[in-house]
C-alpha cells in the first residue's frame, strides 16, 4: 500500500501565524509555490494559505499585504492526512473537501505536502483522468 508519506512532498516550509501577507507572498514566490502551511508560536499547524486568499480574501477586499498576518485568515481546523494514510484515503478527504493540496501529519508534526500532482505521478496512467475528476468533481 503506497502511503501519503511515500509521495509527499517533504522539508515543507511554514508561513508563521503573525508574519504579513506581504511575507508569505514573498516567501511563495522564493519557493515557486502556491499555498503554505500555515504555523504557530507552538510548531502546530495552524492553517493551510494560498496565493489566491491573498488576493481574494485580502487585497480584493481592500487590505493591506503589509499588516495583514497569515494567522488572521488561517480559519477553523486545517484538513490533514495522516503520514501513513493510504492514497486512496487521500484522495477522498480531497473528493470530500474538495482541495487540491493536503498537509502531511505525523502525530501533531508537519512532515509535508501532498498534492494532486504528487498522486497523479504515482498513479496508474490510466486512471489519471479520474484521479482529477474525483477532486474537482
Amino acid at each position: 500500500m503506497t502511503t501519503a508519506r511515500d509521495i509527499m512532498t517533504g522539508g515543507v516550509e511554514c508561513v508563521g501565524e503573525h508574519e504579513t501577507l506581504m511575507d508569505a507572498a514573498r516567501k511563495m514566490r522564493d519557493l515557486d509555490v502556491g499555498s503554505l502551511p500555515i504555523c504557530g508560536d507552538d510548531n502546530r499547524l495552524k492553517g493551510l494559505l494560498t496565493d489566491r486568499d491573498i488576493v481574494i480574501r485580502c487585497l480584493a477586499e481592500g487590505g493591506d499585504a503589509r499588516t495583514v498576518t497569515a494567522g488572521e485568515l488561517g480559519q477553523g481546523k486545517p484538513v490533514t492526512i495522516g503520514a501513513d494514510d493510504s492514497i486512496e484515503e487521500a484522495i477522498r478527504t480531497m473528493q470530500h473537501h474538495q482541495i487540491r493540496r493536503l498537509p502531511v501529519i505525523d502525530g501533531h508534526d508537519l512532515v509535508g505536502m501532498l498534492s494532486q500532482g504528487d498522486i497523479a505521478r504515482n498513479y496508474p496512467e490510466d486512471r489519471v483522468g479520474e484521479l482529477v475528476e474525483f477532486i474537482s468533481y
